[in-house]
């Protein structure tokens, strides 16, 4: 059998500067990404199994109802939905950051780094608000098993959440939908049934309500405070860093230092941190505020 001698210069590759076509730091800026999203991953998965291994989980759209300077006024999902489109909209402008660098634009690199700069602030601001709601505020949640929950970290004995009585209680109540009452009396109120309880208001209903009989289980909000300080926490703190590193990113366009080079490639390694940063909080949101 005749074999083919290879010449000992053929080069093997034609692609670029290495298989991927990408540089050095391209490729470990997407490896430590992987890492991260392994992190972020194990805690989300982490939370999703307790998630559904408790029936006494708070309902979102209870918790995360307020607005600044409105109050609770039913409004699910509006603020964090506010949030959102801040996260995307500086991630639209770090696209057009790094599209600038590619045309060897200064000025407009300086531009889109300050209006994703601006949007990373202003999203940390608006999950500063978010906590200090949470922690400071004493409003109710509506657990998935129909128990009221008063959401307060300033009970000593338990971090987040604590059974609620009296006024606020039944106010609490009032906000409940009267198929969650029934069910709350029919559990209590062996006597009761369906069919006497079919035609009576809200009012009525709770009037059949032994507020001494409400009791709601410690561990659902208590583990639900958990999880979301600490995920959200944790993320909060990627988006602070990637306001740092856009910054230094901004301070270096102005000095000039990546025309001295005779490229941008430092922006599209922190547009890849920002971006990554963005797609984390799509599983964030979906996990805390959706399901």
């Amino acid at each position: 059998m005749s074999t083919t001698a290879i010449p000992t210069n053929t080069k093997w590759w034609n692609g670029g500067r290495s298989p991927f076509n990408a540089s050095y730091g391209k490729v470990m800026m997407w490896y430590f990404l992987m890492s991260d999203a392994f992190t972020f991953g194990a805690f989300l998965i982490s939370y999703a199994t307790l998630r559904f291994s408790l029936n006494d989980w708070v309902d979102a759209n209870h918790v995360f109802n307020a607005f600044p300077f409105f109050g609770h006024q039913d409004l699910p999902l509006a603020f964090v939905s506010l949030m959102t489109f801040i996260l995307i909209f500086s991630s639209v402008t770090m696209v057009l950051a790094v599209h600038e660098g590619h045309k060897m634009n200064r000025k407009g690199v300086e531009n889109y780094m300050i209006l994703t700069i601006l949007g990373g602030i202003a999203f940390l601001s608006c999950q500063a608000w978010e906590w200090t709601h949470l922690l400071t505020g004493e409003h109710f949640a509506l657990t998935k098993s129909g128990a009221i929950e008063m959401l307060n970290t300033t009970v000593s004995h338990n971090p987040w959440g604590h059974r609620i009585s009296g006024e606020v209680l039944t106010n609490a109540l009032r906000h409940t939908s009267p198929d969650v009452l029934r069910s709350m009396i029919l559990e209590h109120n062996h006597s009761a049934t369906l069919a006497s309880l079919k035609d009576l208001n809200a009012n009525e209903l709770i009037s059949k309500i032994d507020l001494n009989e409400v009791y709601v289980g410690r561990s659902g909000p208590a583990a639900f405070g958990s999880y979301f300080f600490g995920i959200t926490g944790f993320h909060g703190f990627h988006v602070f860093s990637g306001v740092v590193i856009n910054i230094v990113m901004l301070a270096k366009t102005r000095l000039g230092h990546f025309e001295q080079r005779g490229h941008y490639e430092m922006i599209e390694k922190a547009g890849l941190y920002w971006h990554f940063v963005d797609l984390v909080w799509v599983f964030v949101f979906l996990c805390f505020y959706l399901i």
